[in-house]
């Protein structure tokens, strides 16, 4: 497969449109950006100037991979939010692609630590439907996952869990923190 990376540009109006269908289409059945709409309102913050906002797309123009990051601690830190790849075209490298292209951005801009929320929505860690506020430490030490949760794709990147909100998505649904360093 072969594919480039570039700025998602704010004139680009059928690219705008790829990225809000391909998140809404990957985090919808989760409860998350369930329509449209919302799914293009996201695409559109990603624009503003204290974010990076990046795509994938194929030789022949269909954007297959999405990926953002926000300025947070005057630029030395970024959250990486939102990062999605095209279902027929996960485990091919774009998303890995998408994250390696962000890093490098980043770190030219000075940037020193990249973090992620990765939420367990549907009890695919060991952190899900766990009482983390009398668990905490214990399973904080051995999270593991299984099912579709992308704990595994940010482990091989190189993030490590850096902490963890527990509840954040209801009962037993915790959000999960984990973060790198750029440029080592």
């Amino acid at each position: 497969m072969h594919f480039t990376i570039e700025d998602l540009k704010p004139t680009d109006s059928a690219s705008i449109e790829g990225a809000a269908k391909l998140l809404h289409a990957a985090f919808s059945p989760l409860g998350v950006w369930t329509t449209l709409t919302e799914a293009r309102q996201e695409v559109l913050e990603s624009l503003s100037a204290d974010r990076v906002s990046r795509i994938a797309r194929t030789t022949e123009g269909a954007v297959i991979g999405w990926i953002g990051a926000i300025r947070e601690y005057d630029g030395l830190v970024w959250q990486l939010h939102p990062i999605v790849v095209d279902a027929a075209q996960r485990r091919h490298g774009v998303g890995r692609a998408l994250v390696v292209d962000l890093e490098a951005i980043l770190t030219a801009r000075g940037g020193l630590t990249l973090w992620a929320g990765s939420d367990d929505l549907a009890g695919e860690t060991t952190l899900g439907d766990v009482d983390l506020y009398s668990a905490l430490p214990d399973a904080f030490s051995a999270v593991r996952s299984w099912g579709n949760h992308p704990l595994p794709f940010y482990r091989r990147l190189g993030f490590h869990v850096v902490g963890v909100m527990p509840d954040a998505n209801g009962l037993g649904r915790p959000d999960i923190f984990l973060a790198k360093r750029l440029g080592a």
